[in-house]
């Protein structure tokens, strides 16, 4: 995993942990957001975070179609390139 793609993954992992009581070694590049009972309020928490760490803007909607940790990784991650 490259530098840009650890550092959304290592945030990613740091707000869901707070979200949902679990410790940041339980999430996988597959963990599913379904898997974890995800909310849309969670989702924007999440997207939110991720603004405000990474210094870039995340697209709500388009965020929250990605099914997997691996997935949201690769579309922040992408971000980051523009």
């Amino acid at each position: 995993m490259d530098e840009d793609r650890q550092e959304v993954f290592d945030a990613l992992c740091e707000r869901a942990s707070q979200l949902f009581g679990k410790d940041v070694s339980e999430f996988s590049l597959d963990t599913k957001f379904e898997d974890l009972g995800i909310k849309s309020v969670q989702v924007s928490q999440i997207t939110t975070y991720l603004e405000d760490e990474l210094d870039i803007e995340v697209p709500y909607m388009k965020f929250r179609r990605c099914a997997t940790f691996g997935e949201a990784v690769d579309f922040v991650a992408d971000l980051l390139d523009e």
